[in-house]
């Protein structure tokens, strides 16, 4: 087993791998350029990224103590290769916890462990193969018709909300609570703790990826603590009674070879789901309906061809991805694109700069919802650990943009609107989408 499994989400970089980066790294002129945390590459960092492919595509950076990559060929061979770059490091915090969330910490009663996303091979395979198998075509076109309905159920409302000025707010309005609401109908959750769960996981991503206040880590670790005591009785309630549901199948599978993964396993693969399964959608719907919306000719081809949303889906996760950066660490030393990295170095992997290579998408700065290769985009992973929610968010995604262009199509971005996004190291998204609906 690699010496880098079962590294703790708790702990942050600097605890782990301390040790590990040599004191003096190369520091090179487009490292010193790049600066994750400046409001000029939170508002964009597309125009770095460019920059970054063309005059040094893999560099070590001080900051994040990592070494970044930046062509997509780089990238997928890095996904393609959990061996020699392992995803221990995926979940883990950014900036140390300071002492007092560390106490809060230490108070509560979570058994993390590694799973899926940040677990060895070893285990990972079997695992993946449980938990991924699981999301079949069946279940995910069991729950289309009821998301369907929630969103368009959420856009009468908002079009009744907005009659007055013409007006709306869609991330507030309908991408905010509408993917919570369909992992837990995938999951077979209570509709009505949607929403609470939404609230109690949402801030994770700036502790775990961001720079957050140390007040903000301590409310981290109570909403993670009343999380996790959530997901427990939601796993228990399914282990006595299991429904006809995902959570239910998982449950089944347990109860005829307990030895495939433990309960504690399957509390950590919901307590995960619960945050990346709908978080990300959210983002990334918030992201691409920006796009859309900015070029009318993009916009004006979904309305008259509805058909069109599905590839439009996989060009708003290439064009403007919600996770857009992803850590590995490498467990020998090793190269990436001939430049050496050593054992125990952390990787960033820019999966934004990946997804706009020209070597791999011809005018990559440009949104076209007609790109044939589109699909290809890192927006979901790569290789061992893709997304294995993919089927689900693509699914939510393709409604959304279905329902508004038929419902909206003179949908237009309010203008000189500020926009505002999350600032953390791995997660982008429009935080505020302010929209003119047009005429009903």
């Amino acid at each position: 087993m690699s010496k880098f499994a079962g590294l703790g989400m708790f702990q942050s970089d600097t605890q782990v791998l301390e040790d590990i980066i040599p004191e003096q790294c190369p520091m090179s002129g487009i490292a010193a350029d790049f600066e994750p945390f400046s409001k000029t590459y939170i508002d964009d960092p597309y125009k770095f990224f460019a920059r970054a492919r063309s005059e040094e595509a893999v560099f070590y950076n001080r900051e994040t103590g990592c070494w970044v990559v930046t062509r997509y060929e780089d990238i997928r061979k890095v996904f393609q290769d959990p061996q020699t770059f392992s995803p221990a490091l995926a979940r883990h915090p950014v900036t140390p916890l300071c002492p007092a969330a560390a106490q809060v910490r230490d108070t509560l009663d979570i058994a993390i462990e590694p799973c899926l996303v940040d677990e060895s091979s070893e285990t990972h395979r079997p695992h993946r193969k449980i938990f991924g198998d699981a999301f079949t075509p069946k279940r995910v076109a069991e729950v289309e018709p009821r998301i369907r309905q929630i969103v368009t159920d959420y856009i009468d409302r908002f079009i009744e909300e907005g009659r007055e000025n013409g007006q709306a707010e869609l991330v507030s309005q309908l991408l905010y609570e509408v993917p919570a609401l369909a992992i837990f109908i995938f999951l077979g959750a209570p509709d009505d703790d949607a929403v609470l769960v939404k609230q109690l996981g949402s801030s994770r991503a700036i502790v775990n990826w961001g720079r957050p206040s140390n007040d903000e880590q301590v409310e981290l670790m109570k909403d993670m603590g009343r999380h996790w005591d959530f997901t427990k009785e939601l796993v228990d309630g399914a282990i006595a009674d299991p429904g006809d549901n995902y959570l239910g199948d998982m449950v089944r599978i347990h109860r005829e070879d307990p030895s495939r993964f433990t309960v504690n396993y399957l509390y950590n693969v919901m307590f995960l789901m619960q945050f990346a399964g709908h978080e990300t959608t959210t983002q990334a719907s918030a992201n691409g309906i920006r796009a859309m919306l900015s070029d009318r000719v993009q916009w004006e081809a979904l309305c008259n061809d509805p058909s069109l949303a599905a590839n439009a889906v996989e060009e708003i996760l290439r064009y403007d991805t919600s996770i857009f950066t992803w850590r590995r660490i490498a467990t020998t030393d090793t190269e990436i694109a001939g430049t050496a990295i050593p054992e125990g170095s952390k990787i960033l992997l820019l999966l934004g700069s990946g997804n706009r290579d020209d070597a791999m998408f011809p005018n990559g700065e440009q949104f076209d919802i007609h790109r044939p290769n589109a699909k290809r985009n890192l927006g979901l992973g790569l290789g061992a650990h893709f997304c294995m929610g993919a089927p689900l968010a693509r699914m939510e995604m393709r409604i959304i943009l279905e329902e508004l262009s038929k419902r909206l199509p003179d949908l237009r971005l309010v203008e000189n609107q500020e926009w505002k996004f999350i600032p953390t190291l791995t997660f982008r998204g429009v935080q505020e989408l302010q929209v003119e609906l047009g005429k009903k």
